[in-house]
């Protein structure tokens, strides 16, 4: 072993110098050279840096850089992020996306252009004018559809939701507020009168019945003894004899 290379070695490294660091790593650690000013050193991680790719050899496991559009890549020719101002596509970065596509300043990727989607149409509303559906004869109708799909930035735009036409209603009078329950309360007492009417006029001929009733009942019994009375003074009247 050369003098100034080390086997008790700290973070990771298998064998080190004062100078360089790291010489090798343990076993799944990759080996990665890092600059400090004007000077190289080793290090051992458990994962490649931001910028570099690993690769496994049987001896040595390497971080390699990425091409230098890329922020991440699997391989140098196969990005996975770009690096600000190139968008990525299919693993490259492009500073302008493919014909068909555009950028998505979100994700910094090349996307598909969407294009709004909606619903069909609603059935026509009432025919109406200031809000009421009465006292007019011409007002408006109304139609509305919902957006499913809102569009991307390159899409086609959303057309109207909603749609008005004029429209004829039979003119009819609008019926007051509170009227119609008026007119309800006014039959219901006038109901409540003409049965209670009624309930009298059904009390006063009964009353009346049962007057008649007693008085052909006392009629009864008093005409037996007026015909008594009568017979009585025809045996006491005088006889005439003059025949």
């Amino acid at each position: 072993v050369h003098p100034n290379v080390s086997q008790g070695c700290q973070g990771g490294c298998a064998t080190c110098s004062d100078y360089n660091g790291c010489l090798s790593c343990k076993p799944r650690l990759f080996f990665v050279l890092e600059r400090i000013g004007m000077k190289q050193i080793g290090v051992c991680l458990s994962s490649c840096p931001s910028g570099y790719y690993g690769t496994r050899y049987p001896d040595i496991n390497k971080c390699a850089k990425c091409k230098a559009d890329c922020d991440t890549c699997f391989t140098r020719n196969f990005c996975t992020k770009c690096k600000s101002g190139f968008y990525l596509y299919s693993g490259k970065c492009l500073e302008k996306c493919p014909d068909g596509l555009e950028a998505n300043n979100h994700t910094m990727e090349c996307t598909s252009i969407v294009h709004c989607e909606t619903s069909e149409w609603s059935p026509w509303s009432p025919c109406m004018k200031k809000g009421k559906t009465c006292g007019f004869k011409r007002g408006n109708e109304v139609r509305v559809r919902e957006i499913v799909q809102h569009p991307s930035a390159r899409g086609n735009p959303c057309p109207a939701t909603t749609e008005s036409r004029k429209c004829i209603v039979q003119r009819k009078r609008c019926q007051k507020e509170g009227k119609g329950k008026k007119n309800r309360e006014e039959k219901r007492k006038k109901s409540n009168k003409d049965e209670s009417k009624e309930t009298r006029q059904e009390s006063k001929g009964r009353a009346a019945r049962r007057q008649n009733r007693e008085q052909r009942e006392n009629n009864n019994k008093t005409q037996p003894k007026k015909r008594k009375a009568s017979n009585k003074e025809q045996d006491l009247a005088p006889v005439d004899t003059a025949h």
